[in-house]
């Protein structure tokens, strides 16, 4: 099975065998992962689909693959439309494409393991208006039909430092013991694996670019903890750091302790457990409680060691960043660089640094037309040359064990000036970026209250993109972490009506992606931080800028910028020079200045 066709015939007929008219395929692993693990990856392997966010449907006849804004043009590359449809989400559900597609009285298939207790009862719902069923399989049928289908990691798990922390593990779980009090629990279920890497203070390798551990948690009242995780992931070291409070079971042994909670009244996070959690639950006569992760706040809202550590990390990076840009502002006109060779010359800046454990997600090194689309990746078969006079967009990140760093630049590939076009495009985006970055506001502000300070210059000319404006990141952690997000509030946007809390940090990269021809991103992160304001009303919050790396001047129409637009372009450039420029060479460090002259 060699071919994705091949691989649809295989499924359908694994199917008929289970009784199934149909089946979803997720990309997602038991913990409700963005990023999975290899053994994890049943879309890519069935669709050929390599994107981080999407889902098959998969009917007899018929199949489906649905995608939100940040993949319509990926999604059409690398999915054949001979087998599939393509669907936008949020605007066609599963729910509403099953109910309209599948057969009357269809049985579709489901791995609970893979999918959210919600979801599920949203889907059975819709397929029961036509007498169909949501079945809940015990085996994943493309498991079944996946030949050499790669382990889980077999990786240990380590202790991340308290140097790095700032607040040691019994501390973490006095807290939760705190909440399960005051909702009057008796346990809760850590299933994310951001949440129980956070809590217990430890780190993995065993999802590229996300330094977690294959692991599941139950805390309980007293403030001991059973941690589930496989026995070879387990070293005398992690032993001793979990400490007397820390029961070791191995991974298999998680339902039958779920089984077990019977009578008891057990915390449950529904958008963060799958369903099969729930389920366990229930057959041992537990009471559920759905309330969200109680991890999940407080490793949001970074503490003063997690920030420190986080300007470090940026400083790091930003020093190998302009390395890197130094370096294709010489070589880049020459057209002899692809995007391959140029995102491989950024992790080698990177990894020069000696600090860099991973990068933080797949570098997007998008040249010209395939800078339109959003989570591009470059392979063999799709990279560019990065031509005289054009767009490059490059958006990349490190982990590090004192931070995590996402970043996005797009620059001009010279020897010529950019077409006046393309200027107004990238500083509309700039103008954007600003007024995000210098934005006051009331404490109790979401995101989505704040999304349109950074669309209006493009709304002005007509214009938008389909993505969020800011994520989450963690603390030599996952890129993308919850509950904060800056997006327009709409279906499918979780996150963006959480208060955004001083200690978060986020990103702010508004862009702009023209299909065909090229795509613009500038992407800082930023740390939510109290404002003191003379006479003010209550408590007011802004953004600390911690990403430091030069913005492309030649890109920036200056006639479209205010007074106050310029100003904060040079005393960024000005702060970006103070802290890079003790990193770098003579030569390095030349280049910078210019980079960063006053506008």
């Amino acid at each position: 099975m060699n071919t994705h066709e091949a691989r649809l015939v295989a499924l359908r007929q694994q199917l008929k065998h289970q009784n199934l008219d149909g089946f979803v395929v997720p990309i997602c692993d038991e913990h409700m992962s963005e990023y999975v693990g290899a053994y994890a990856q049943r879309l890519a392997w069935l669709t050929g689909f390599g994107g981080s966010a999407g889902t098959a449907v998969v009917l007899a006849d018929s199949a489906a693959m649905f995608v939100d804004g940040r993949y319509t043009l990926q999604v059409r590359d690398q999915v054949d439309a001979r087998f599939y449809s393509y669907e936008q989400v949020p605007a066609v559900s599963i729910a509403g494409w099953l109910a309209m597609h599948a057969p009357a009285d269809a049985r579709i298939g489901y791995d609970p393991w893979l999918h959210t207790r919600g979801w599920a009862d949203a889907v059975g719902r819709a397929l029961a208006h036509r007498g169909g069923v949501l079945v809940a399989v015990d085996s994943n049928p493309v498991d079944t039909i996946w030949q050499g289908r790669p382990a889980p990691s077999a990786a240990p798990a380590v202790p991340h430092a308290l140097e790095h922390a700032g607040i040691g593990a019994d501390a973490k779980r006095a807290g939760v013991a705190r909440w399960l009090a005051d909702n009057g629990c008796d346990a809760v279920v850590i299933a994310a694996l951001d949440s129980v890497a956070w809590l217990f203070n430890m780190r993995g390798s065993d999802i590229d670019c996300t330094p977690v551990a294959l692991a599941y948690a139950l805390v309980h009242a007293d403030g001991t903890a059973d941690l589930f995780i496989a026995p070879e992931k387990v070293t005398p070291e992690l032993v001793a750091h979990l400490g007397a409070g820390v029961r070791i079971a191995p991974r298999e042994g998680f339902v039958a302790s779920l089984e077990g909670l019977t009578d008891k009244r057990v915390g449950v996070d529904p958008e963060r457990s799958v369903a099969a959690v729930f389920q366990a639950l229930e057959r041992g006569g537990a009471t559920i409680a759905a309330l969200t992760d109680p991890v999940l706040v407080p490793k949001a809202v970074k503490n003063p060691v997690e920030i420190a550590g986080q300007r470090a990390a940026q400083a790091r990076d930003g020093a190998a960043l302009a390395r890197f840009l130094h370096w294709l502002d010489r070589v880049g006109p020459q057209g002899e660089q692809t995007e391959l060779t140029a995102s491989a010359r950024l992790e080698g800046e990177r990894r020069a640094t000696n600090a860099l454990i991973d990068l933080s997600f797949g570098t997007i090194s998008g040249a010209g037309p395939n800078g339109a689309i959003v989570h591009y990746s470059a392979s063999e078969a799709t990279c560019r040359r990065l031509e005289p006079n054009s767009m490059y967009l490059v958006d990349s990140g490190g982990q590090y064990r004192d931070g995590t760093t996402d970043v996005t630049r797009t620059v001009w590939i010279g020897p010529d000036a950019p077409p006046a076009d393309v200027r107004d495009r990238f500083t509309r985006v700039l103008k954007g970026h600003i007024a995000l970055a210098r934005a006051v506001f009331p404490a109790g502000t979401n995101g989505a209250q704040l999304d349109v300070l950074a669309r209006q210059f493009l709304w002005a000319a007509g214009l938008d993109y389909a993505h969020g404006t800011g994520h989450g990141v963690g603390s030599f952690l996952s890129v993308h972490e919850g509950p904060q997000r800056i997006a327009k509030a709409q279906g499918g946007q979780a996150g963006t009506a959480h208060a955004l809390l001083p200690g978060m940090i986020v990103s702010n990269e508004p862009g702009y992606y023209r299909a065909g021809a090229y795509g613009i991103r500038i992407e800082n992160l930023v740390l939510v931080e109290p404002r003191d304001i003379a006479g003010a009303e209550g408590e007011f919050l802004g953004f600390a800028t911690l990403t430091h790396a030069p913005i492309d001047r030649r890109l920036i129409d200056t006639a479209l910028l205010d007074a106050a637009e310029r100003g904060w372009i040079d005393r960024y450039h000005a702060d970006v020079r103070s802290l890079l420029a003790p990193q770098l060479d003579v030569a390095d460090r030349t280049w910078l200045n210019a980079a960063t002259a006053p506008l």
